[in-house]
């Protein structure tokens, strides 16, 4: 035997008759099972020495990479009453498909000719602003004739100012002349006197003097009058100029009153047009929600109301649509420690759930049933379960399976650096943080070189 302890049994058994102690009491046996030992242990430190790829695991679900490629709940935009499903879970609609007929339940909206009454509402009130537009201008032509029509009687007055202002000129001469005549037949009056006296003219000369003086005296009082009338009728034509004046000035002010109180009915006329129209396009586009339509083309998967005559109100999610079409992408969520190790465009492995895959994560090379993806956009703000997401898009190296749906899960492998077994084994036990890309770490030794 091997000779171990002390109490042998080699002289109580036939050796002979088991094959198997003479294998091991053989020698060449003992050297074999050393070398084989030797080699075992040459073999693991060798693979010590090998080429690791660290790596960070997370678990994330499958999602759409734009938020308009998601799945998206369809709502109704007013309120109403389920009157007809057009379509089933499991379908596939285009955009623009009916998927459900409402009918209308609030009182307001029940006549059927709500809209054709609201267009002759709105026509009636139009020709009602076509009348106060009409009567604007009838008032702007009444305003534009007192206007004419006050410059000609102006002008007119204005001559009879200027006649008789030249008629109290001429009157007033004329008064002058006339005073000047009558001192002088009072002076030859008295010399024709004093000729009487002296005996030199007969009395009959002194009296037809004194009748001329009566005369000439009659005359220039008859002036004076006369200058006093055009000073008067001067007067008048001053005051009727200021009467026409007065006179043309309230009657434009009144038509412009008026004017102003027509504008104002029209621009409330037009104010509650406006509001009708506003009115009336709401009726025509309340029509054309009825109908609820499909956004986009997609495929029906969850009906969130269901039944007829169901009463649903406004912006209530009715079913479920998923794209037709959608870019494929990952969501994972890494530790805050982690997340200084990823950066845009980094590449991540992903083993998705339900599909065959081998994953050494280690030797990425030689796992099989594994696709790549790209990191599209990491969130600057953590998520409530304390990691940050990131969304990591399909790669064009290898495009993912077809059969991957929205919401199934995913393991995501972030590949880091290059180093060796032993090195990771060392990182592992001392709970080290993982290594930088190799790319960045040269990027770094390039900058500290310059």
């Amino acid at each position: 035997m091997l000779n171990i302890s002390k109490n042998s049994v080699q002289n109580t058994i036939w050796n002979k008759s088991y094959v198997t102690v003479q294998d091991i009491g053989n020698s060449l046996a003992r050297k074999v099972f050393l070398k084989l030992i030797l080699a075992l242990l040459l073999l693991v430190i060798g693979m010590l020495f090998l080429p690791w790829t660290q790596n960070i695991q997370s678990k994330g679900v499958i999602t759409a990479l734009r938020p308009d490629e998601r799945p998206q709940t369809i709502q109704n935009t007013i309120p109403g009453k389920i009157e007809k499903w057009y379509v089933q879970e499991g379908d596939l609609v285009k955009k623009g498909d009916t998927i459900l007929y409402l009918t209308e339940i609030k009182t307001e909206y029940f006549d059927p000719q709500l809209i054709e009454r609201t267009q002759e509402q709105v026509q009636a009130k139009a020709n009602g602003i076509n009348a106060y537009e009409n009567k604007l201008l009838a008032l702007d032509n009444q305003i534009h004739s007192l206007n004419d029509l006050q410059r000609l009687k102006i002008q007119t007055v204005d001559n009879k100012v200027k006649q008789s202002k030249l008629l109290v000129t001429t009157d007033s001469a004329g008064w002058k002349a006339s005073e000047i005549e009558l001192e002088t037949a009072r002076q030859r009056l008295k010399r024709q006197e004093d000729m009487y006296n002296q005996g030199l003219i007969s009395l009959t000369d002194l009296e037809t003097r004194r009748l001329k003086l009566q005369e000439t005296k009659a005359k220039a009082i008859e002036q004076e009058n006369k200058y006093g009338l055009s000073v008067n009728k001067y007067i008048n034509t001053l005051i009727e100029q200021d009467q026409v004046i007065s006179e043309f000035a309230e009657k434009i002010s009144d038509v412009k009153s008026k004017r102003s109180s027509a504008g104002s009915e029209l621009y409330d006329g037009l104010g509650e047009m406006s509001k009708m129209k506003n009115q009336l396009a709401n009726y025509e586009l309340r029509q054309e929600f009825y109908y609820v339509m499909a956004p986009r083309d997609g495929y029906i998967t969850q009906a969130i109301q269901a039944g007829i005559g169901e009463n649903i109100k406004e912006n209530t999610p009715i079913i479920t649509i998923v794209p037709l079409k959608w870019k494929k992408a990952v969501e994972v969520y890494v530790d805050p420690i982690d997340l200084p190790l990823i950066k845009r465009g980094n590449q991540m492995m992903f083993l998705f759930d339900g599909w065959p895959s081998i994953v050494f994560s280690g030797w990425p090379q030689l796992s099989y049933g594994t696709f790549p993806g790209k990191v599209q956009a990491i969130d600057y703000n953590i998520s409530k379960n304390g990691k940050y997401r990131i969304l990591v898009e399909e790669s064009d190296i290898k495009p993912w399976p077809d059969e991957v749906r929205i919401g199934s899960g995913a393991r995501g492998v972030a590949l880091l650096n290059s180093v060796p077994v032993w090195y990771e084994l060392w990182r592992q036990l001392n709970g080290f943080p993982p290594d930088y890309y190799t790319g960045m770490q040269e990027k770094i030794d390039e900058k500290s070189s310059k």
